[in-house]
């Protein structure tokens, strides 16, 4: 296993120790596959941020089932992050999607 850390051709990309990964590597991991949902409070108001999985603000959804729907859509798993200070409602997957 190669501990290079920034591969120079796809046969050295499949090798990576991810023990020896850089922190744009790491970043990177999942950005266009995994979004999250994080209740958010906005003008008084309990909403629902969705971000990339480097932390990309993405859009808004007045509702949690709504913002996991938005996620799906563009073919993308859906992850909650349970935030107490904005009210941190436990979350379930939609029946299908567990």
């Amino acid at each position: 296993m190669s501990n290079t850390p920034n591969p120079t051709t796809p046969a050295e990309a499949k090798r990576i120790d991810i023990r020896h990964l850089t922190v744009e590597q790491l970043a990177g991991l999942g950005v266009s596959q995994i979004a999250y949902v994080k209740p958010v409070m906005m003008n008084g108001t309990m909403a629902f941020a969705i971000h990339a999985a480097d932390g990309t603000p993405m859009a808004m959804a007045d509702d949690r089932e709504l913002a996991v729907a938005a996620i799906h859509q563009h073919e993308m798993l859906a992850t909650l992050v349970h935030c107490p200070a904005a009210g941190g409602a436990r979350w379930r997957a939609p029946a299908g999607r567990r």
